[in-house]
């Protein structure tokens, strides 16, 4: 609601020299808002003291004479006398007559009351306070006005009917742009604003405007409104502070702002930590896997290889201490075993981290592509813009990784005939391409419960600072799929 001290300070600079004692009481509340230094001085009581005091102390007329008047002379904003009650307590000055006017300012309406021996000097003074005070009034509205203009956001005041329904009583302008529907519209139907909302969210705001109303607490409310206009769906969040008012009504005054935005980063945030705590425990579980795994082949392997070394050895030494010839089919047969040991080594080695890494990016992912086509008899092509790329070791063992979790993909799901990884560097970034002439990836498959290959790659180079994209290879026109990936220049010192 408009705050207007500026505005009494000059009344009271206005009526300085004049004995008038000047009122200013809410035409709404019947209540007093503000009293002029003379009344200060007769009464000898300071504001706050007095607006505790009743009308028919201070004035000798009751709240139920001064409604009377409002009802028999709405918005009159000349003075007319008004014959008091009785008279007034409070205070030295006291007459049989008021002189009282109606001021309206910006939803508010306020009664100037005048209380002295009547006199033309007096009128004259009130006539030139009457006039100098409604401009300044008027250039109050204007600055509120400008103030509310510019807020982001719905300014609204609004009351409960007797059926416990909402009913606007002021809507700025902003509630075309937050609702897609004006405010003369909305205050004549206040319940399509109800109407906006999906049932759940309607029933959460009742509920806390029940519990603000019992309490006379902050309304603080967020929901989902659809905006048919627009076939949208907004996220709006609604704050208001209650106030009683002088016929008991309770008036909620506050604003409405669009956070749709936050509220989608929000969900997009606990959304990535879920999937994040999905993949973290299926990584975890892949690695207790691969870690069983290799234990198997270390124990089968290479332990059942050096059993048999140890054993064939033995026998060797047994044979030499007996002085007994050794054969060359005996020491051929340990020496096989050693070779299939070397073997297993390797193979666990790799599986690791694959020693062709460091021959370089380049040689590792046209071997790969070359191992690719071997294995599975299906055209894999390689390029490069460049015979070498220096790339740290992350970046390496994440685009060596990446392209062989895509192969595997490929040969399980694409049945594809033809694939090409180009790999290409430019001054500030490194560029990878794997496409594939196959069935091509569904928009449902990137949201499957199970995808942990695809978000594997994508939090292998979100770690990297990169980016990661699939789509629809147009290679092939437009069949098939080609995962993209961009690392920024980061190489190893």
């Amino acid at each position: 609601m408009l705050a207007l001290p500026e505005s009494w300070l000059l009344l009271d600079a206005m009526m300085l020299g004049v004995t008038d004692e000047v009122y200013l009481v809410d035409a709404n509340a019947l209540t007093l808002a503000y009293a002029g230094q003379n009344v200060l001085k007769n009464t000898g009581f300071d504001l706050e003291d007095l607006k505790q005091q009743s009308l028919d102390s201070l004035l000798g007329i009751s709240q139920k004479a001064l409604q009377l008047h409002l009802d028999e002379h709405p918005h009159h904003t000349s003075f007319i006398r008004l014959l008091q009650d009785g008279l007034p307590t409070i205070g030295n000055t006291s007459h049989n007559q008021l002189r009282v006017m109606t001021m309206i300012s910006y939803q508010q309406e306020f009664m100037l009351i005048i209380k002295n021996n009547y006199s033309p000097i007096s009128a004259a003074a009130c006539l030139t306070c009457r006039t100098e005070f409604e401009q300044k009034l008027t250039e109050s509205e204007e600055r509120f006005q400008v103030m509310v203009s510019n807020t982001p956001g719905l300014v609204f005041q609004f009351q409960l009917d007797q059926a416990g329904e909402i009913n606007f009583i002021f809507l700025s302008d902003g509630c075309q742009a937050l609702l897609g529907i004006t405010a003369e519209e909305l205050k004549a139907h206040p319940k399509l604003f109800y109407a906006l909302m999906n049932s759940r969210d309607r029933g959460s705001l009742r509920k806390r405007l029940e519990l603000s109303t019992l309490e006379l607490s902050m309304l603080d409310w967020e929901g989902r409104v659809w905006i048919d206009g627009w076939q949208d769906t907004k996220w709006i969040n609604l704050r208001s502070f209650p106030r009683v008012l002088s016929n008991g009504l309770i008036q909620w005054e506050g604003i409405m702002i669009n956070i749709t935005q936050s509220k989608t980063e929000k969900h997009d945030i606990e959304q990535s930590r879920r999937d994040l705590a999905e993949l973290t425990a299926h990584m975890d579980h892949v690695k207790e896997h691969e870690r069983s795994r290799i234990a198997r082949e270390i124990h089968d392997d290479l332990g059942g290889n050096l059993t048999a070394i140890k054993i064939g050895l033995s026998s060797i030494i047994n044979r030499i201490k007996e002085g007994k010839a050794i054969s060359l089919a005996h020491a051929q047969g340990l020496e096989s075993i050693v070779d299939s040991t070397f073997e297993a080594v390797h193979k666990i080695s790799s599986d690791l981290r694959p020693n062709i890494l460091d021959l370089g990016i380049v040689a590792a992912l046209d071997w790969q592509s070359k191992e690719f086509e071997k294995q599975l008899d299906i055209a894999c092509e390689f390029t490069c813009n460049q015979s070498e790329i220096q790339v740290s070791s992350a970046q390496a063992i994440t685009l060596f990784r990446i392209c062989q979790e895509s192969m595997s993909n490929i040969s399980k799901h694409a049945k594809a005939t033809s694939v090409s990884v180009d790999l290409n560097a430019s001054e500030h970034e490194i560029v990878m391409r794997i496409s594939d002439n196959g069935l091509g990836i569904k928009p449902s498959d990137k949201l499957k419960v199970n995808s942990f290959g695809l978000r594997g790659m994508q939090e292998r180079v979100a770690a990297l600072h990169g980016s990661f994209n699939i789509s629809k290879a147009s290679k092939y026109g437009q069949k098939g799929t080609v995962i993209t990936i961009r690392l920024p220049i980061e190489s190893e010192a």
